[in-house]
């Protein structure tokens, strides 16, 4: 028997054979090895164990009479060879909620990261991209994975940096319940979302019209929006469980400053494996280690940085398109600073259904000046590419003070501060700077003159919407916001028939 586990010499109240008329024999061995023969794997016996054995065989003798059983017993020449499955293995699973969190996180784990390559091909990023698949996706791995891996850890972390038990073993398991239980509903309904969003953004009626306005998309996906609050609910309902328990946990233990405990010493002399792989030598090498992995960092980044210093040679320019003038800069960052790009894209991709809803799709001549640009990753509202001159000063200014006044059922929140601050005329000049230096063609000495410019056209903007009836100063935010928002992609309807052409070759 110490063929079977070397270096460690079994009672006979760990190991024993049986076989009674057709019973298959059952092999009994202490909870130290069942922990961790979790798959099948071999067992030989009447020659020396592998060395996978070598380090169970040094764990110590631990508690007696563990049953594995269903060994399935083959005469192969001179030595036999044992299939065992640890029936109880899993027994630990549903009793500990370390492992409860643990194996879910691995779960997860597996599926985004499969789940990430998958969302890379064309066709199945056709589906994915601006909707909320992409939200199910991150959460799966945020939630899942980095989420019920932290809570794993700090379970099985607390009682032993207290030196006591977990306060309520019973509290996490019904943490582990509820925070599956918020997942699930967080993520399913986003999923579901994003196939019956594509299905009806695609949807043509038979006389080749768009079947659904946008309006419509929006108002049939609210209810899955519902179920994805109740799962985030149930899943911080969780987290708040967690505190309490962690908490409860310190109180009763005292803390652990120092523990007397060391790793094994090296042996002196490094004895190769004799299955080691080529990666090994460089893995025990920490400087050689560093060096090259600098050298694959840097060969990545110099083919992701390059193309950029060569922006001009890679991406045909557009005569039509020029550098925003300041308003419009003001009113940019004011774009970006209330997160906009979060609901609405400015990047209509090539396929029909997107080109009869939005307009001519986007050239990459367009985004020149736009640093950064404003393509977004998800469209809880329209895409905005070709909104500039779409819709006149009046209807962008209701739409921002109540969305609903201009878009019935829209589910966009009002931005009224926007017609209460003002726009910051001491940033122009900086702003204009900073954009010369990324590439962006304003003369020079152009800040000098740059508020004069802003005043100018801000003032054609307030008059336009006084003769609307609509009385607003010129210095407020939302008419920067205005400014932008009607240029937005206005420049490409200008540009010459025959550069259009080679934007699309």
């Amino acid at each position: 028997m110490q063929l079977l586990f070397p270096y460690y010499t079994l009672s006979r109240s760990d190991v024993l054979f049986s076989a009674e008329g057709s019973q298959q024999a059952c092999i009994f061995l202490s909870p130290e090895y069942s922990a961790l023969l979790v798959i099948n794997i071999y067992l030989y016996m009447g020659r020396a164990s592998p060395p996978a054995f070598h380090g169970i065989a040094r764990l110590g003798t631990g508690i007696r009479n563990h049953i594995v059983h269903h060994a399935d017993f083959a005469k192969l020449g001179w030595y036999a060879k044992w299939f065992v499955y640890p029936q109880r293995a899993w027994d630990k699973v549903r009793e500990d909620p370390v492992l409860k969190f643990y194996v879910l996180a691995v779960i997860c784990y597996g599926m985004s990261t499969f789940e990430g390559p998958m969302m890379s091909l064309k066709s199945v990023n056709a589906i994915s991209h601006y909707s909320d698949w992409t939200i199910a996706h991150v959460h799966i791995g945020a939630l899942g994975w980095n989420g019920f891996l932290t809570f794993s850890m700090l379970y099985w972390l607390m009682p032993r940096l207290f030196n006591t038990k977990l306060y309520s073993t019973k509290m996490a398991s019904s943490h582990f319940l509820i925070g599956t239980l918020g997942i699930v509903l967080y993520a399913i309904p986003m999923y579901w979302s994003a196939f019956r969003t594509y299905f009806m953004m695609t949807s043509f009626t038979p006389e080749g019209q768009l079947q659904y306005q946008f309006m419509d998309v929006v108002q049939s996906i609210i209810p899955f929006y519902i179920l994805r609050a109740i799962g985030g609910t149930l899943y911080l309902t969780g987290v708040i469980m967690l505190i309490y328990n962690l908490v409860k946990t310190a109180k009763q233990g005292k803390f652990v400053a120092k523990e007397d405990h060391e790793a094994p010493a090296l042996s002196p002399v490094y004895v190769k494996p004799a299955r080691a792989h080529w990666h090994q030598l460089i893995e025990r090498k920490p400087i050689m280690l560093l060096i090259l992995s600098f050298i694959v960092v840097a060969i990545g980044g110099v083919v992701e940085i390059i193309p950029t210093l060569l922006v001009k040679d890679n991406i045909p320019t557009i005569s039509s398109v020029k550098p925003y003038t300041p308003l419009e800069l003001q009113g940019r960052d004011i774009y970006v600073r209330e997160g906009c790009y979060n609901c609405h894209s400015q990047m209509i991709r090539p396929f029909r259904y997107e080109v009869a809803r939005y307009g001519e799709y986007s050239k990459a001549g367009e985004f020149v000046y736009d640093h950064p640009f404003q393509w977004g990753s998800k469209r809880t509202g329209p895409d905005l590419a070709r909104i500039g001159g779409k819709y006149p000063d009046s209807w962008h200014f209701n739409h921002m003070l109540e969305p609903t006044s201009m878009a019935p059922g829209s589910i966009m929140p009002p931005y009224p501060w926007l017609f209460e601050q003002e726009i910051e005329l001491g940033t122009t000049n900086s702003k204009i700077h900073v954009m010369r230096k990324m590439g962006v063609p304003y003369q020079a000495g152009y800040e000098a003159i740059a508020n004069n410019d802003l005043k100018a056209q801000a003032k054609k903007i307030a008059d336009n919407l006084k003769k609307e009836k609509i009385t607003i100063g010129e210095n407020k935010e939302i008419v920067a916001l205005i400014a932008y928002l009607q240029r937005v992609g206005k420049d490409i309807k200008a540009a010459p028939q025959s550069e259009n052409q080679l934007t699309q070759n």
